[in-house]
């Protein structure tokens, strides 16, 4: 459509209408919240991307992020990504020269230096709808997707796009896949362009050459969360963590394949963490292992960056062997801080861009394999620099050269792998076992099927096991960037499923998956966990596509129970091996998994005390307590995965339970109004404590009269009233 141009009108509206008209009304439409973020949480591996180009992980509670393996509680991984940009004989819009302009990534800068335009998700298909009893445990998470486009390749992308004050438009797009062999990475493409925009705007406000221009990242892992407890609480932020690398010989191997014969290699550019030795520990704390539980270790993972493409010039969009031209570590919170963009800043930034043409700073860094040249003689990794911010992965890519409207991109990987759960439980366990017993010698059995004799190296054989298991993670991601992020495809999930509770059953049904159609299309599964949901999920049903659902006939009574329901394929369609390996593939768990519990209900009891016979015998029960006495010491042998719950059973549909103390002091109330006979508390007062030992008195109030459904007959009238004794032993 031809625009035509109109004369301003006086006035705030005629302003308004020439900006709008002239286009730089465009600025209220670009710019981004600099805390923007957008959350991918569809695979075992789940992160949140923020809007100024870098993430730094801090919620102003504890480091959030890279979530690996997603399903168990407290397996953030991120600390932080620092980033950098520079150039040479730089003139700003103001014709101001600079010999080196640099720029620091982070949300300080954001609206001076850095001027974010676009953040945004794209999904391939809409989210499931999940319920449970009626509950749409979904819905919080239906903001994170922007789009749908059912033509894109991977399961998300996300788009983020960030203007700088030297003209250089950098975007990243992030994919990411569900498929159960790539859903443990994310790719990042980054694309650099001379656009001159220096704004929030879309006028341009530099049209001149970039030359030099060179881009750098430090980022560090805590490896993990959960980790940091057996470890030490330094360990949230990385304080522990070695460095390590791969690639020094990727040039002689810049043009191979990786093939699912030869799925490891350590020619692939990429430098990766995990936890080293805390000093204060007396024991051998690799792994993270659990000495005041079971044993289990707590930190298995092996965090990182692989680098899969460098454009070697605006002009050759190859990749170049001889990038990166600095790929090591870096002390982690030692860096030079720009004081400012203009040229009172303009000593800090000549630091800067050194560091960025490969020298580190104060000499805190190398490109060494940091772990194997001082862990002999620094066995805490944060003592070769004395640094208290840990170590970081250091990269530096460039330099280049760029026209107004030219452009280089670059390739990365960021992943997550180790041990799983099952194997961190078996393991930390057999190794507490000897801990406790120093006389146990083993045998341990070791990765390769040898044995040792020593506790110590069968734990840290098997945790840097973990080398492999990243080194695999990135070679699948360099094999779905070859195959033009056409890996193959599981069947997409139902989108409804609904769960729900009854008297005999507890039933999980789903709506068709809109793979049926598909010629590999083979059918559902439903997955259960018991107790809670960081757990491990077991298989309960498999069948065709004709059946939308399965009743749970096995939930025993008083036991909360976790489902998810998964399409799954035959295979014929995944069977070259190119990008993984072969055979059937399922959907995600993170699409329909549920995380609110679903238990057997009972009837409402019809008696508040028990009815007996003349022989003395319960013909109708009252209200139970189960367990009761409630010991902290036999909890293992009540309701499985919920230690502290207690259960009032065979009471009124409709009812109110109050807790008092033995001397009368209210301590909870549940307003029970579902209809059903049995409600449970968990030990916790309405202030949010742990009940302590004690003798506790129960009142249960009815708040709505209740009849016999069969034959019409009053079972209780409102304002009837129950009271029962309850011990907890703590």
């Amino acid at each position: 459509m031809k625009r035509t141009y109109h004369p301003p009108m006086p006035g705030l509206k005629g302003i308004i209408l020439t900006l709008m008209l002239t286009g730089i009304w465009f600025a209220a439409f670009s710019q981004v919240v600099s805390t923007d973020r957008r959350y991918i949480r569809i695979g075992e591996l789940q992160n949140h991307y923020t809007a100024y180009g870098s993430d730094r992980a801090w919620n102003n509670t504890y480091y959030e992020g890279l979530r690996w393996p997603a399903g168990y509680f407290y397996q953030d991984n991120s600390v932080i990504r620092r980033q950098w940009i520079g150039c040479t004989n730089f003139t700003n819009a103001r014709d101001e020269h600079y010999d080196n302009f640099a720029i620091t990534f982070s949300e300080g800068n954001v609206g001076t230096a850095l001027f974010p335009v676009e953040l945004k998700q794209i999904a391939k298909f809409a989210l499931p709808t999940v319920y449970v009893d009626g509950i749409d445990i979904s819905a919080p998470y239906a903001t994170d997707v922007d789009e749908i486009d059912p033509t894109i390749i991977p399961d998300r992308i996300v788009i983020n796009k960030v203007n700088t004050l030297i003209g250089l438009t950098i975007t990243r797009t992030i994919y990411a896949f569900s498929q159960q062999y790539h859903n443990n990475y994310f790719i990042q493409t980054w694309t650099l362009e001379n656009t001159g925009n220096t704004d929030y705007d879309s006028e341009i406000e530099l049209t001149r050459p970039l030359t030099g221009v060179r881009f750098s990242f430090g980022v560090r892992y805590s490896v993990c969360r959960d980790g940091a407890s057996p470890v030490g609480s330094a360990q949230t932020y990385g304080k522990f963590s070695w460095v390590t690398k791969r690639g020094e010989n990727y040039a002689a191997h810049a043009g191979e394949k990786i093939t699912e014969a030869n799925p490891i290699v350590d020619w692939i550019r990429c430098g990766f963490e995990y936890v080293g030795q805390n000093p204060v520990n007396a024991f051998d704390n690799i792994g993270g292992p659990y000495i005041s539980k079971n044993g289990r270790l707590a930190s298995p993972q092996h965090a990182g960056v692989a680098i899969l493409h460098v454009d070697k010039s605006a002009g050759d969009h190859s990749d170049d062997p001889a990038q990166l031209l600095k790929l090591g570590w870096h002390a982690g919170d030692s860096y030079p801080g720009v004081t400012s963009y203009t040229k009172e800043g303009e000593p800090s930034m000549a630091i800067l861009y050194n560091v960025l043409s490969g020298n580190p700073y104060m000499g805190l860094g190398g490109t060494t394999r940091f772990d194997e040249t001082y862990m002999a003689t620094h066995p805490d990794p944060s003592t070769v620099h004395n640094d208290g911010g840990g170590t970081n992965v250091w990269a530096c890519y460039g330099p280049w050269d760029l026209q107004p409207g030219e452009s280089v991109t670059f390739v990365e990987a960021e992943g997550v792998s180790g041990l799983n759960r099952q194997m961190c439980e078996s393991i930390g366990a057999r190794w507490k076992k000897a801990y406790l017993d120093p006389g146990d010698k083993g045998p341990f059995t070791l990765p390769d099927g040898s044995t040792t004799n020593d506790k110590d190296v069968y734990k840290n054989k098997w945790v840097f096991t973990g080398k492999d298991s990243i080194l695999m993670t990135f070679g699948r991601a360099k094999r779905a960037m070859d195959a033009e992020y056409k890996i193959p495809q599981p069947p997409q999930p139902p989108p409804l499923v609904d769960v729900k509770s009854g008297g005999d059953r507890i039933t999980v049904s789903w709506s068709a998956s809109p793979s049926e159609s598909e010629s590999d299309f083979a059918g559902y599964k439903v997955f259960r966990a018991v107790g809670r949901t960081d757990t491990v999920f077991q298989e309960i049903y498999s069948g065709g596509k004709d059946i939308h659902a399965f009743a749970d006939v096995s939930a025993i009574r008083g036991i909360s129970y976790y489902y998810y329901v998964s399409a799954f394929n035959d295979g014929s369609k995944n069977s070259s091996g190119e990008c993984n390996p072969p055979g059937p593939l399922l959907s995600s768990r993170y699409y329909t998994q549920t995380t609110e519990p679903a238990y057997l209900r009972r009837q409402a009891g019809s008696s508040l005390e028990d009815v007996v016979d003349a022989d003395g015998n319960v013909i109708t029960p009252g209200i139970r307590i189960v367990p009761n006495p409630y010991n902290i010491k036999s909890r293992v042998l009540q309701y499985t995965g919920e230690n502290d719950k207690i259960m009032f059973l065979n009471i009124p549909g409709h009812c109110t339970i109050r807790i008092f103390t033995e001397r009368g002091d209210l301590i909870n109330q549940i307003s029970h109004e579902d209809g059903s006979g049995d409600e449970s508390w968990n030990s916790i007062t309405s202030s949010r404590q742990v009940v302590v030992s004690g003798i506790y008195i129960v009142h249960f109030e009815v708040t709505a009269d209740q009849y016999d459904s069969a034959t019409n007959t009053l079972l209780y009238k409102k304002g009837d009233t129950a009271v029962r004794k309850l011990v907890i032993i703590r």
